[in-house]
């Protein structure tokens, strides 16, 4: 299973409307192309940082349902004009289990 393991810094003041977007609407688009989330946690040292996760079996199904989902237009249209103007700055570490990690929560 390869999991992506999100830091996003959030505008200041933008974090609590982040996770509700996120929870409400972005979660569960991602949910719904084909991709395991977990929900947004909070930074417990910085009030601007969402700390989240996505999976996928492999790293080609990874590639398939990031570019159909980001070329899309869910992303384009209903996400993207919303969560975009939020982020300050976001990075992501790729890593590798053997487990579904998500099963184990």
């Amino acid at each position: 299973m390869i999991i992506e393991i999100r830091k996003y810094t959030l505008k200041p003041g933008k974090r609590d409307d982040f996770i509700a977007f996120f929870s409400s609407t972005n979660g569960p688009a991602l949910r719904d192309a084909g991709m395991k989330v977990s929900l947004p946690m909070r930074d417990t040292e910085d009030e601007n940082v969402v700390h989240w996760m996505r999976g996928f079996e492999t790293a080609a199904q990874r590639d398939a349902i990031k570019d159909a989902f980001y070329a899309g237009p869910v992303w384009l249209n209903k996400i993207e004009p919303v969560v975009m103007p939020m982020i300050e700055s976001y990075e992501a570490s790729i890593v590798e289990t053997s487990a579904d990690f998500f099963a184990l929560l």
